[in-house]
């Protein structure tokens, strides 16, 4: 497998004379100019991350990397770490909201144990463990920075794995604490103001709330991680779903393929991607507006636009079929619908509504 650090350095945008064409192309098709606003900036898109003027995605993958976060212990989550294990065993049979949403489009998922405390002992559960649950950040730091490298690495070729079988991937996760990790890696990355960030989780009181931002504010403080320094931020206060999955989105820009942004979470991993490799975010597409506070930080410093925004905030990947069925749809818009010349028509009559957009 390639060196993700290797992969980075090759890692470039999207295709510039791609999205020309099928910008053009989009434009002449039989509507007002800009008419289907947003889903033909997702067509053109495509094109530029595949080089492709008509692109499927009928094949489908939500990756879930499943790990225990250690800041359990100091009382920032309102479920049992053990829901970790038993959630990861529960998609795999196909009754979780992942699973629900993805057999309802037709989509596989990929459940990955990469940190679980304890071992699933379920066969459909991909065993690429890196650890048995990061340390207490509040205590010191998460992990080694190896071990960060190492779940990068395991992400990376997890997704390369996955490619193989899949036209586009979605990200998505399952650890009990890990909207705590997801919220001190923004915070350590950003700057912004730590209670900004920190969400209520599964559903925390404001009591529990208030203690989650004091923990937060001391785990980032203890570790002074260095904002310049991403892969240092996930070892210091990240957890290791999020670092598998800061590899499978440098594996979709390596391999010049899509991807899809699930929630705050896989939001945290994107972002530290991103700082890895600014070009990465060519080939992301974020699904919807997670009701965690720090997406709305993460999607601004992207200059992400996510499709939806439906009150979600389950993760998984959730977001990820619904996504698919909109990009799928764009797919369809570029590759079926006429064009002007087609139809012989005189386009000097049309109003522009790009400039409305």
């Amino acid at each position: 497998m390639v060196n993700f650090y290797n992969a980075i350095a090759e890692i470039t945008g999207a295709d510039e004379v791609a999205l020309a064409t099928a910008r053009t192309h989009v434009d002449n098709l039989i509507k007002p100019y800009g008419s289907l606003g947003r889903l033909e900036d997702m067509a053109v898109k495509l094109s530029g991350i595949t080089g492709q003027l008509y692109n499927q995605l009928d094949r489908c993958t939500t990756v879930v990397l499943a790990a225990d976060n250690g800041v359990v212990v100091a009382g920032v989550a309102a479920v049992d770490p053990g829901f970790t294990r038993l959630q990861a065993i529960n998609m795999t049979r196909g009754i979780c909201g992942v699973s629900v949403l993805s057999a309802a489009v037709g989509a596989e998922i990929l459940v990955v144990d990469i940190g679980i405390n304890t071992p699933t002992g379920w066969p459909q559960v991909i065993d690429r463990n890196v650890r048995r649950g990061t340390a207490n950040m509040a205590e010191g730091a998460a992990m080694s920075r190896k071990e960060a490298e190492l779940a990068i690495q395991t992400g990376f070729d997890v997704a390369c794995e996955a490619y193989g079988n899949a036209d586009i991937l979605g990200t998505g996760e399952m650890g009990i604490g890990n909207t705590s990790s997801s919220a001190a890696v923004v915070v350590a990355l950003t700057g912004c103001d730590v209670a900004a960030a920190v969400g209520r989780g599964a559903g925390l009181t404001d009591a529990a709330w208030a203690h989650k931002v004091q923990v937060i504010e001391h785990a980032v403080e203890l570790n002074h991680p260095d904002s310049q320094d991403p892969i240092g931020v996930l070892a210091s206060v990240g957890g290791l779903d999020i670092a598998g999955l800061v590899g499978c989105y440098l594996a979709a820009a390596w391999l010049r393929k899509p991807i899809i942004i699930d929630g705050v979470i896989s939001a945290a991993a994107a972002l530290i991607a991103y700082r890895l490799a600014p070009a990465s975010v060519d080939f992301m597409f974020a699904s919807h507006a997670s009701e965690e506070p720090a997406y709305q930080i993460i999607a601004k410093e992207m200059g992400l636009q996510p499709f939806l925004d439906l009150h979600m905030r389950l993760g998984e990947g959730s977001g990820c079929p619904l996504a698919l069925q909109i990009l799928r749809a764009a797919c369809a818009m570029a590759t079926n619908m006429g064009t002007f010349a087609d139809i012989n028509f005189d386009t000097s009559v049309l109003v522009d509504y790009r400039d409305d957009q």
